[in-house]
């Protein structure tokens, strides 16, 4: 499929797989925020993927909006929990990667507003 070339997508899939391993992994993190990482993340992938297969901009436009809100929500779960229980250097590579495909995504809508 075209979207699994998407650098973006790639990104995508290596922050949800680094959330899954380094973040819901931690016993001691509250149930819910891990349900809600969980699943903020994914859709971040899941929308690209979704967006990347339809045909007019609008609807294209609408998936990377929704994958960019959902960088955003994981971030801000990650900035709720951070407080002793995250190592430092994860959560910076974390953000990091969560900022790059941020840019993306925004380069991504803008070019689907003209």
């Amino acid at each position: 499929m075209d979207f699994e070339k998407l650098i973006v997508y790639q990104k995508a899939k290596e922050f949800n797989r680094m959330i899954n391993e380094d973040i819901l992994s931690i016993s001691s993190l509250d149930r819910i925020l891990k349900d809600q990482l969980r699943r903020a993340s994914l859709s971040i992938v899941l929308n690209i993927a979704e967006g990347s297969s339809r045909f007019s901009k609008a609807d294209r436009k609408n998936f990377f909006v929704i994958s960019r809100g959902s960088t955003f929500e994981s971030v801000a779960v990650l900035d709720t929990i951070k407080s002793g229980i995250i190592d430092n250097e994860i959560l910076s590579k974390l953000k990091a990667i969560a900022e790059e495909i941020s840019k993306m995504l925004f380069v991504m809508i803008r070019q689907l507003q003209k």
